[in-house]
């Protein structure tokens, strides 16, 4: 090891999530329940092609008016 090496740096905020980590090891746990709710869903492949054959094109200028 050499003598002009510096000790490692951990940023505060990598600091606080450690404490926070060790004061409430149940958090990640938590943190997987809570995504599983909202975004672990299984995908039903022919509704999504359904919604990508449904699919307007949009117009080159989409604010210009009709008339």
């Amino acid at each position: 090891m050499s003598i002009f090496r510096r000790p490692d740096y951990t940023s505060d905020t990598t600091q606080f999530i450690d404490q926070l980590k060790t004061q409430r090891p149940q958090l990640e746990a938590e943190q997987r329940q809570g995504r599983a709710l909202l975004w672990d869903k299984p995908i039903d492949r022919a509704i999504q092609a359904e919604f990508k054959e449904g699919r307007v094109a949009q117009k080159p200028y989409v604010y210009q008016t009709h008339g």
